[in-house]
């Protein structure tokens, strides 16, 4: 009775779901043919402006995908509870896996939603998902799988602690998480739990909640009256404690010390695998079969699969120390996972297999080194993975001693541990922090090192701000343009100029070039420039054009003193409008195409620097010859991103409207700048 109650409990559901497709789908079909005239109630897909901000609504629009699939796995769980199967089976795999993969994909929009604790919990739960499906197909060649002890405990530990954190973004959402905490205890208490009443029951569960959240969640993102989900509580319980201070949870809260990234950091869950991998390979096999002790899923996607998606988003955010180590260590959980608990290392032993993990212990020893520059913390979490490697290296070569390996896999684990749990703290309170460490060798020698310059988004107001005012005080910076990043320093403030002058290497054979933010900066002085060459400005700029243009009483309007004879040549200077908001300062140009490259060349000899990652542009601007334009000629000192056949078009055509009398009488601009921008701009207080 009960098999033919959970048949027509599942055919239901089946049938409600495909009348709602239909209804959607009928009622888009109609909207669009009657152009949004005739929209049936529920089906449009206008969004309610003001409702949500740009990230948050990006973050609702992927949480409900998301639940979706935690529907979808915890309702193919519950079957075998409800009678519709026995038990699990092989024809569950596709559906557990797509859940999977799905929220996989979850996790990686999350981080580029800036939602780092959502990203790490649908990381949690698909690798979960992956588990449940590895376990149903094994069932096909009759293999039932148990969970190691130690392993569910430690996983309802690490979900314990991100669902203690999640409630700092709603009060639901912590409790929502605490769900998988029941799930993960649920698999310790019961070995064969994917096949055990209590842990369907649990799943059973996820489903109702999850189908709570999914309808809140939903009717958030389109009602202008929000249902309240406990946001606030979190703050307000906070601002109560002496000497706590939340972080800003914005987009800005992920912003790299070097320069732009459009993914949040994924170092919590990269260090939180790092904890899964280790646990779970302290499992001992003894004479079973090794597909039959759960520990391969989470041994190769755990820390193979999800490392290197951390390795990848570590490398997107500049963090080239960080991805190695993610990728290196994910390459080497998935192959020693696959080799010892897939049923590949068989009874190899020896020097062949032992030169492999060679390789893997020498390159990990050149990450140790680097680890040092970084942080205490990182150098513990290289050096205790290779205590790691050297047991792989003895057990290839059948010397492991007794409980060696579990032992340096446990150090491994608790390192991690830390790690993980110092990375969520620190992104989520301001004052405390739980300390990482000093790096134990700085850059400028042992024990040594010194200030460095502020390295700052290019993005944020406040980043230009603040370098205009570095520039205001007499300092100089690099920043990027519309070409490559160079040098600057500020034309009112000569003591800027001898220093860049002095800092830059090649100042005699590439003279430093004067940029204006506006070609109105020249009405002054117009009575004393061709009428030709502020044409030819006037048709070229904004742009990647430099003009050669000779020396004059014209430069005295910068306030430059007697640092103009730092600026170009005894005979001529190179000017420049550029093509982009914040580069409008008095600047040198150099050959870097990223801001790594600006700190690379001129070290902590720069103020600060202007970071927007890789330049737009690889080649510099077109640098033109105009100290003879009034003969009707004009020369190329180099030929950059702006063609010649460009140039010579654009100067052919002011020069055709001069033999036509047709000259500009003054500068008509409609390019205002903002009153910000003239602000943050020390060369326009000429």
């Amino acid at each position: 009775m009960r098999h033919r109650v959970g048949q027509s409990a599942t055919a239901a559901n089946y049938l409600l779901v495909c009348l709602l497709g239909v209804y959607f789908g009928f009622g888009r079909l109609l909207s669009t043919i009657t152009h949004g005239k005739i929209v049936p109630p529920g089906t449009s897909q206008q969004s309610k402006t003001g409702v949500k901000t740009e990230q948050n609504q990006g973050c609702s629009d992927v949480a409900s995908v998301g639940l979706v699939m935690n529907l979808l796995s915890a309702s193919v769980l519950a079957c075998p509870l409800l009678g519709v199967v026995p038990t699990l089976f092989v024809g569950h795999v596709p559906w557990l896996w797509t859940a999977g993969v799905f929220q996989l994909g979850a996790c990686v929009l999350l981080y580029r939603a800036m939602d780092t604790l959502g990203a790490t919990f649908y990381g949690f739960v698909a690798l979960l998902k992956f588990a449940e499906g590895y376990s149903a197909l094994l069932t096909f060649y009759g293999i039932q799988t148990d969970s190691p002890v130690p392993f569910p405990v430690v996983f309802s530990l690490l979900f314990f602690t991100l669902a203690l954190f999640s409630f700092q973004k709603s009060f639901l959402e912590g409790l929502y998480h605490l769900f998988f905490v029941a799930y993960c205890i649920a698999l310790a208490v019961e070995p064969q739990g994917f096949f055990q009443a209590g842990t369907q029951g649990v799943q059973g569960a996820i489903f109702v909640v999850s189908a709570g959240m999914l309808s809140l969640t939903a009717y958030n993102m389109v009602s202008t009256s929000m249902v309240p989900t406990g946001s606030g509580y979190f703050k307000a319980l906070v601002s109560r404690l002496q000497g706590i201070t939340l972080r800003a949870q914005d987009k800005e809260q992920h912003s790299p010390y070097l320069g732009y990234s459009k993914y949040a950091d994924a170092e919590v869950l990269g260090h939180a695998c790092s904890v899964l991998a280790a646990f779970a390979m302290t499992a001992t096999l003894g004479d079973r079969n090794p597909l039959s002790v759960l520990v391969l899923p989470w041994v190769v996607v755990a820390g193979g699969a999800l490392q290197l998606l951390c390795g990848s988003v570590a490398f997107s955010r500049g963090k080239s120390l960080e991805s190695t180590v993610f990728i290196l260590y994910g390459m080497m959980w998935t192959v020693w996972g696959l080799t010892r608990y897939a049923g590949l290392y068989g009874e190899t032993r020896g020097f062949n297999l032992a030169v492999g993990i060679i390789g893997f212990i020498l390159f990990n020893s050149l990450v140790i080194v680097a680890a040092m520059f970084l942080n205490l913390a990182w150098f513990a979490y290289a050096l205790t993975f290779q205590l790691i490697l050297i047991s792989f290296l003895l057990d290839a070569l059948g010397v492991l001693p007794f409980g060696y390996d579990i032992g340096v896999t446990i150090l491994f684990g608790v390192v991690s541990f830390y790690c993980f749990l110092a990375h969520l703290f620190n992104s989520t309170f301001q004052v405390p922090q739980i300390p990482l460490g000093k790096p134990l060798i700085k850059l400028s020698g042992i024990g040594g090192g010194s200030k460095v310059c502020p390295h700052l988004p290019a993005r944020k107001a406040s980043s230009v701000q603040q370098i205009a005012e570095i520039m205001k005080n007499g300092g100089i910076c690099g920043m990027p343009t519309d070409t490559v990043y160079v040098l600057v320093a500020a034309c009112n403030r000569p003591e800027a100029v001898v220093k860049a002058y002095n800092v830059k290497k090649a100042a005699q054979d590439r003279p430093m070039s004067m940029w204006i933010s506006s070609i109105k900066q020249l009405e002054p002085v117009r009575h004393l420039l061709s009428p030709l060459l502020l044409d030819f400005m006037e048709a070229a700029w904004p742009s990647s054009i430099s003009m050669v243009i000779p020396r004059g009483p014209w430069m005295d309007i910068f306030g430059l003193g007697d640092a103009a004879k730092h600026i170009g040549t005894p005979q001529s200077i190179a000017i420049r409008n550029p093509d982009c908001t914040v580069a409008t300062y008095l600047i040198s140009e150099a050959d870097t195409t990223h801001h790594n490259q600006v700190y690379a060349k001129l070290g902590n000899k720069v103020d600060g620097v202007l970071c927007d990652g890789a330049s737009p542009e690889n080649i510099a601007s077109t640098v033109v010859d105009c100290t003879k334009i009034e003969t009707g000629h004009i020369g190329f000192f180099r030929v950059g991103i702006i063609p010649k056949s460009k140039v010579l078009k654009i100067f052919e055509e002011v020069q055709r409207r001069h033999q036509q009398g047709q000259t500009n009488p003054a500068f008509e601009y409609d390019l205002v700048l903002p009153s910000t921008q003239r602000e943050a701009n020390p060369a326009n207080k000429a």
